[in-house]
């Protein structure tokens, strides 16, 4: 026998059923739309972590959404190759690739990081399907910097591979190994490949999970995380240099996003658990959004509030 004084949540029933009411309009305004969602850091290598995510992305394919998963792999392809005695090298941020560490590369990516992740989410059913950006010719890229060795910058999005898995109910695990011209293969950024995608696919949402809170404009200052701001400011801090390396491709990835039509990107922090959710489906959010027009930046600047329910299921319509 179970009381149910032992099972009550910390919130009163009238606390619990106002956030569960706040949530509607955004669910209504994500059912149907597609989201990009690239996926890495800690929230890749800690399993406790990455059963939460897949969670959340399970319950946004519950709710409708189209999702589509973009993901790197750096730790274990550091891993890997010290186990083959290849050296690990970098040069201005990006992994020095040598053709034998590109073996090495597409094995750790496409037959194991990918593998695992198709498979966190087939536990709950089979929805999802792991693909290669060779696979379908979906990323075809040339080389970045010959001293780079085998890194490509993408150059092109074929989409009719991923629409057709979106198409057929799927959600697509992308890993991001790129075809090169040559028939050859290319390592490339997860984050600026997953920017390409979100354009290419016309994304309604495209959402870079990393290990900090978000954008800073001083990252000494916790006070200073930046919850909104236009693509025109996007720009205007990458140019000015005022950001970090380390958060320069995630910009980059969220202006090829935005300028290819998605119309908001999301930085935040994967470590959170259910981060993913609380962004998508209340007010206040936990990270940073990107809006691609000034109408987007508008509303979320001044949301109506819960009791104005009615005006908000309208404004959706138009604030996608």
């Amino acid at each position: 026998m179970k009381y149910a004084r032992d099972l009550a949540p910390s919130l009163t029933n009238e606390q619990l059923g106002r956030q569960l009411y706040e949530t509607l309009p955004w669910v209504k305004n994500i059912t149907g739309k597609t989201v990009v969602i690239k996926y890495g850091g800690a929230a890749m290598v800690d399993a406790d972590l990455r059963e939460k995510v897949m969670g959340d992305i399970l319950l946004l394919k519950i709710i409708g959404a189209r999702v589509v998963i973009v993901h790197g792999g750096g730790a274990a392809i550091n891993e890997a190759l010290s186990h083959y005695d290849l050296p690990v090298e970098f040069k201005g941020g990006q992994r020095v690739t040598t053709p034998e560490a590109m073996e090495v590369v597409r094995q750790v990516l496409v037959g194991k990081v990918n593998q695992e992740l198709v498979a966190a989410l087939n536990k709950h059913g089979a929805v999802a399907a792991g693909v290669s950006g060779s696979d379908g010719g979906t990323l075809i890229a040339e080389q970045l910097d010959p001293e780079l060795g085998c890194v490509g910058r993408v150059s092109q999005v074929n989409t009719d591979y991923l629409e057709t898995l979106l198409d057929n109910d799927y959600i697509p695990v992308v890993a991001t190994v790129a075809q090169g011209a040559d028939g050859g293969f290319f390592n490339v950024n997860a984050d600026l490949a997953a920017g390409h995608i979100a354009a290419a696919i016309h994304a309604h949402k495209a959402i870079f999970l990393t290990d900090v809170d978000g954008l800073y404009e001083d990252f000494s200052d916790k006070t200073s995380l930046i919850s909104n701001l236009t693509l025109e400011e996007t720009e205007e801090m990458i140019k000015a240099g005022e950001v970090s390396k380390g958060m320069i491709p995630k910009l980059e990835a969220c202006v090829t996003a935005l300028r290819g039509g998605v119309y908001r990107a999301h930085i935040i922090n994967g470590t959170t658990p259910h981060s993913l959710l609380v962004e998508l489906f209340t007010s206040t959010g936990v990270g940073t959004v990107m809006h691609s027009t000034l109408e987007s930046y508008e509303f979320d600047q001044h949301p109506h509030p819960v009791g104005a329910f009615a005006s908000r299921l309208v404004e959706t319509e138009d604030i996608e």
